[in-house]
């Protein structure tokens, strides 16, 4: 997200508050078996999300000093995917907008689709590494702690980085805590990206799909702080045909 006199951009720097004290991971579980474990069931949730259509509800609100909404954005979308085709969104109603600081970007809409529900797959085993954190029970399992990051920022490319709780059971990521990064700072613009944390719940009694992303958080631009608060839910998970006939949706316009 941009920040200007009239417009701001809509991105969050502010690391995780979360800290656990770092332990020596298990010997029988180095790092980069535990990273090629996690991202093959991952692997395996990602294919099987891609048979399941869902409505995504994006809702961003800008907040003055005292807490209180000055603007917000706010769209509805049905996602279905198909194997030929790739992602498509139908845009139920046209997007509502009111913000007079915030400016939703290309690269906002970009973490929408890839990052805030980030699923590390076999394809990005080689773009991140891992760091065992220690384990700690999260929403009712036993889980792995690990802080992901990418080796390296590539030109025009978006990435996670942050914190992945994984159970213990099945490598199944079931919350994840971290921002979209890099920041995009130069000369002639700010774009700024949020800290938030995204819950998974069990679809179907087997796979871990992301049902609700939220960022409470403040943005600190050239022209002045600006705090935000984002949710975005994905619900109503439906499994569909997969020899659908879908495109490609178009993003809206900066």
């Amino acid at each position: 997200m941009k920040y200007g006199r009239r417009v701001r951009n809509i991105a969050l720097i502010v690391a995780s508050g979360f800290i656990l004290p770092c332990c020596a991971r298990p010997d029988s579980l180095p790092a980069a078996q535990l990273l090629k474990k996690i991202a093959g069931r991952e692997a395996e949730s990602a294919r099987a999300r891609d048979s399941y259509t869902y409505r995504q509800t994006v809702s961003v609100q800008e907040l003055d000093g005292h807490g209180m909404a000055t603007g917000a954005y706010r769209e509805i979308r049905d996602i279905t995917f198909s194997p030929e085709k790739g992602r498509y969104e139908t845009l139920l109603q046209q997007p509502r907008n009111t913000l007079t600081h915030l400016r939703m970007t290309a690269e906002d809409f970009a973490d929408i689709r890839n990052v805030q529900p980030f699923l590390l797959t076999n394809d990005q085993v080689l773009l991140y590494r891992l760091a065992f954190k220690g384990e700690e029970d999260m929403d009712g399992y036993r889980c792995y702690v690990v802080w992901l990051e990418p080796k390296q920022i590539l030109a025009g490319q978006r990435f996670f980085q942050g914190l992945l709780w994984v159970r213990q059971s099945d490598f199944a990521v079931v919350r994840s805590e971290g921002q979209a990064v890099p920041q995009i700072e130069s000369l002639k613009e700010q774009n700024l990206f949020p800290h938030f944390t995204t819950l998974r719940r069990e679809v179907d009694g087997k796979w871990f799909f992301p049902v609700e992303t939220y960022a409470d958080d403040t943005l600190y631009f050239r022209n002045g702080a600006q705090r935000l608060r984002v949710t975005i839910r994905y619900a109503d998970y439906k499994r569909f045909a997969a020899d659908s006939s879908i495109q490609f949706g178009e993003l809206p316009q900066k």
